[in-house]
């Protein structure tokens, strides 16, 4: 697959939809103002916010690189570490909640965003699994 044919994988389209709405989301709870700055965090919120991000920005990377990769190895490694971050990431929807969060619609928006992903990712995955790449 060329890079320029990413944006017709339905995968690919979905974790950038998931990485926007994980900045929205993160952008909106943190304390940090400043969120993109990679200064120390004061407090737990931030650092599951700042976390949230990092995930949701890696599980599009991760999926460029499988998908762009001629190696079994490399593409088995980016679907494991992709169902590692996506889990993060209904962590961190849970540590939000306990740390306080009223606003559980925010929480809730993107944990159907995660389950919209995922059930397209599981798709995908099995592609690689029956060797059709």
């Amino acid at each position: 697959m060329e890079r320029s044919s990413l944006n017709s994988l339905g995968v690919y389209r979905k974790s950038l939809a998931l990485r926007d709405l994980s900045e929205a989301v993160a952008s909106y709870f943190s304390y940090n103002r400043d969120m993109l700055s990679l200064r120390k965090y004061d407090s737990f919120r931030d650092d599951i916010t700042q976390s949230l991000m990092t995930d949701a920005v890696l599980i599009t990377k991760e999926v460029e690189q499988a998908a762009l990769s001629n190696s079994y190895s490399v593409r088995m490694k980016s679907l494991t570490f992709i169902n590692i971050m996506t889990r993060n990431i209904l962590a961190y929807c849970n540590g939000l909640e306990r740390d306080g969060v009223k606003e559980k619609e925010y929480l809730n928006l993107l944990r159907k965003e995660i389950k919209v992903f995922r059930s397209s990712f599981k798709k995908w995955r099995k592609s690689f699994q029956n060797g059709n790449d």
